[in-house]
């Protein structure tokens, strides 16, 4: 069953008619076209799908198989969604919680059926690949892991962040990655202390852990890994924490499989660290989904989650512990979920590299 199939079987138990779509990554998603936000809308009928849009995408429509699809091509989008609604006889519109303040004015406005926004609907299909997008997001999962290793050949103490930043993102490209789907992390000697550091003009230098934290689209799915290395030689207090975030890492990737939840993934990873006496250097979740986004569901997990995982979700695992003044470790792995298991995605060198 596609995407727009059970979105339309959620109808009877939303109580709604059709559904309104305008988020950009949700739109793609049911209808495979890349249209861009702001520039149309997909209605979703209990009969028929459309895409709402303006000429200039009209040629790029044309090009696409579209399945069946149809197309109205229009300036006034919404005017044309009330024209079906009224045509139709739809009564009650679902609509995404995420829409502008903007466009639920336009609607209120334009449209004679009542709209309902709803939290996550899309976005819990989306939870759950399909073996296309799982090919693709372990595509997407290879090619990374192979930029970690061209990373370990290539970086070398004297160069900035900033440098092996805009080396990885050029390698990707050439590799025919689309585009990085956040800034890439390169965090080094105290900056690697800073979970969400971003790569800096500061030089690396021997002694320094080194956090690679990356990820890049490929056929519109992504991956996010991170690996840390270690310039020159290692600290034994550098080499003690990374034993125990990998040691943390297997423990919560040992637990997961469909029907586990949240709380049990965290605590699986969150107790060796605890027990190693770094608690108050861990201060983020344990994980979160991928697929479209970077950052999807299921949502991100940690001591509180009501997370349950089911079967064919891709989830991240990324424990780290981090040293004021010192420096940090994380690693982070892509791991698809199965009814007895997983299967991790990112398959880079998880022992501790002196490079």
């Amino acid at each position: 069953m596609n995407q727009i199939e059970q979105l339309k079987n959620l109808f009877p138990e939303l109580f709604i008619d059709a559904f309104l779509i305008t988020d950009e990554i949700n739109m793609q998603y049911l209808t495979n076209f890349s249209l861009t936000q702001g520039d149309g809308c997909v209605l979703v009928t209990a009969s028929e799908t459309y895409i709402i849009t303006d000429a200039r995408f009209e040629e790029a429509l044309n090009e696409t198989n579209l399945g069946d699809v149809k197309v109205r091509i229009i300036r006034d989008y919404f005017g044309a969604v009330n024209t079906l609604c009224g045509a139709l006889g739809l009564e009650t519109i679902g609509i995404e919680d995420t829409v502008s303040l903007r466009i639920y004015d336009a609607l209120v406005d334009q449209l004679d059926a009542d709209i309902d926004a709803m939290d996550d609907v899309i976005e819990t299909l989306r939870s759950v690949k399909s073996s296309s997008e799982i090919m693709r997001l372990t595509a997407s999962a290879e090619l990374s892991s192979a930029g970690f290793e061209y990373l370990t050949q290539a970086i070398h103490v004297g160069m900035s962040e900033l440098e092996v930043a805009n080396l990885l993102d050029a390698w990707m490209k050439q590799q025919g990655a689309q585009k990085s789907s956040f800034d890439t992390i390169v965090a080094s000697g105290i900056n690697a202390a800073k979970p969400h550091a971003t790569a800096s003009d500061k030089i690396i230098q021997s002694g320094d852990s080194v956090v690679l934290d990356f990820g890049y689209f490929l056929d519109n799915y992504t991956s996010d890994i991170t690996r840390t290395v270690v310039m020159g030689e290692a600290s034994e207090q550098i080499k003690e924490i990374y034993g125990v975030v990998l040691a943390a890492s297997q423990a919560v990737i040992t637990t997961a499989k469909a029907g586990a939840n949240g709380q049990e993934l965290d605590a699986a990873g969150r107790n060796i660290i605890d027990q190693a006496g770094y608690s108050q250097q861990f201060n983020h979740g344990m994980g979160h989904g991928i697929g479209m986004s970077v950052h999807e569901l299921p949502a991100s997990y940690g001591p509180n989650s009501s997370l349950k995982l089911k079967s064919n979700q891709i989830i991240t695992v990324e424990p780290g512990i981090y040293l004021p003044n010192l420096g940090g470790v994380r690693i982070e792995d892509d791991i698809l979920i199965t009814e007895n298991g997983h299967e991790v995605l990112t398959t880079a060198n998880k022992e501790l590299l002196i490079l």
